[in-house]
């Protein structure tokens, strides 16, 4: 057998040829330890899905109540033309007034011309019968479209006060590490494919139930198409999605973070090409938010939440926790 000393060049050799075709390679550095409190990402998580659910509701009330107006419409137009055929019936019964079986008798010449008139006679009851039923259904029916009318107005202003709730609810949130509002950033398009949501617009819950292809974990399904949606958009760089420990949505699989170098994480603030490569990233998530279901997205001192959009956001100062060499995203 070859000696230990004799193996090592091979060993070396192998792990060179191995890094040169991408084989195993290992990023920069281990996954950012971003910082931030458990507490501090509980609130912003339950903040933020406050408001992506109330604002689901919202939505989904304003459909309801365009397709309840445009019923309204369609059955005051009914009851127009129903009015003007009924007030037709009551100026012939004034006019004419009511026909007897004797009457009709008497001014028929002949039992076939008795009950030919009595044959019309009982078709034009029918006929006026009707329209009074139909009068009477079409009245019913703007009724109800009234009183559905007035339910999603009133579902629109309970949803605005949730909406103005989960607004007050994430600024405090982020009073401990924001200063104000953040100026954002700019590139990325606005043309992801959306993600499957309820038919009433809402999104369906999802568990860590697919493998996450950049660690040995899970990650969601609303996560996948998230992450490949970007990476389609020309986001190919380093990600780690799931981790075990800490709190946050990384260990739920909701969670993924994006190097703004090329090779992995550096624990380094990105500069030049790196930092527009996370600019246009950041903003891609922020465009498609409601495509997507993000929660939040955190870049370079700034996190975007759908109720305060883009805030000043303060770690401990490492590149990792003021998340300057990498964009963290959180699902919904």
């Amino acid at each position: 057998m070859p000696s230990r000393r004799g193996r090592r060049p091979l060993t070396v050799l192998l792990v060179a040829v191995a890094l040169l075709l991408g084989v195993g390679a290992v990023p920069a550095s281990a996954e950012p330890n971003e910082g931030g409190t458990k507490q501090l990402r509980e609130a912003l998580e339950a903040a933020a899905k406050g408001h992506i659910e109330a604002k689901a509701k919202l939505d989904n009330s304003k459909r309801r109540q365009q397709l309840l107006t445009g019923q309204l419409k369609i059955v005051e137009t009914r009851l127009v033309e129903l009015n003007a055929q009924v007030s037709e019936v009551a100026v012939q019964s004034y006019r004419l007034g009511r026909v007897s079986a004797p009457a009709l008798l008497l001014q028929s010449a002949s039992p076939e011309s008795f009950l030919r008139r009595a044959a019309e006679l009982d078709v034009m009851a029918q006929r006026d019968s009707r329209r009074l039923r139909d009068l009477a259904q079409a009245r019913d029916e703007a009724t109800r479209a009234k009183i559905g009318i007035d339910t999603e107005v009133r579902e629109q202003l309970k949803q605005l006060a949730a909406l103005a709730k989960k607004k007050r609810e994430a600024e405090k949130a982020l009073a401990t590490v924001s200063s104000g509002s953040g100026a954002g950033f700019s590139g990325g398009s606005s043309s992801a494919k959306p993600a499957p949501r309820n038919s009433d617009g809402s999104w369906p819950s999802e568990s860590c139930s697919v493998n996450d292809p950049t660690t040995s974990g899970c990650i969601t399904p609303r996560t996948l198409h998230a992450m490949q949606q970007a990476k389609a958009a020309g986001y190919k760089r380093y990600v780690s999605c799931h981790r075990s420990g800490g709190g946050g949505e990384h260990p739920k699989g909701r969670a993924c973070d994006f190097s703004a170098a090329t090779n992995g994480f550096k624990d380094e603030t990105a500069s030049g090409g790196d930092k527009a490569y996370g600019d246009s990233l950041a903003n891609y998530y922020k465009n498609n938010a409601s495509r997507l279901g993000v929660l939040y997205v955190i870049w370079y001192r700034q996190i975007w939440m759908p109720n305060t959009g883009w805030r000043a956001y303060s770690g401990s100062g490492s590149p990792a926790a003021d998340h300057t060499n990498h964009v963290h995203l959180s699902m919904y």
